[in-house]
């Protein structure tokens, strides 16, 4: 099964429009958002979307009740951080992060390394990054938003080989 995976849109609809058109084109079975979708119109813009939408709230989420609400017309789901999902058989931690940068991956690594998930995905640094921590994939997918480091980014995940692929937008 591949997956798609996002965080931080933040507001940017037009690269939110090509992540949507690129993951459609891959026909992805579900996508993954780690979170920071900011306002509740950035659901309207994923309902595009040619499959189902789990995710993460992120530390810049405001309105959490009109994007659940939003979520559910389009029959997404969005859940407080850390929140566990089953796909492919596969064990997969969803995240946003906590804190700065350094803490969040010092948090996601010591996660890692206990070796309860096949994967862990999260967000907010706006960096990707795709390693093995043991057995554990551990993935950043950057930021689609793309205007904090200048590269607009998502990832496909391959469940059955545990191995990721970056996609710039």
């Amino acid at each position: 099964m591949i997956i798609g995976v996002m965080s931080d849109t933040h507001d940017n609809l037009e690269k939110i429009g090509k992540a949507v058109e690129v993951l459609n084109e891959r026909r992805v079975g579900i996508v993954v958002h780690c979170g920071d979708y900011i306002a509740p119109f950035v659901i309207k813009r994923l309902g595009d979307l040619n499959s189902k939408l789990i995710g993460v709230f992120g530390n810049n989420d405001g309105d959490k009740k009109l994007l659940l609400k939003f979520a559910s017309d389009y029959g997404f789901e969005i859940y407080n951080q850390p929140h566990e999902i089953e796909l492919g058989g596969k064990k997969l931690l969803l995240l946003h992060g906590l804190g700065g940068m350094k803490t969040t991956k010092t948090i996601v690594r010591a996660i890692a390394q206990s070796g309860e998930y096949n994967v862990v995905l999260y967000g907010h640094t706006h960096q990707s990054e795709v390693v093995k921590v043991g057995g554990t994939l551990v993935l950043n997918p950057g930021e689609v938003f793309g205007m904090l480091y200048g590269k607009s980014t998502l990832a496909l995940l391959d469940l059955e080989k545990l191995e990721a692929k970056l996609i710039e937008l």
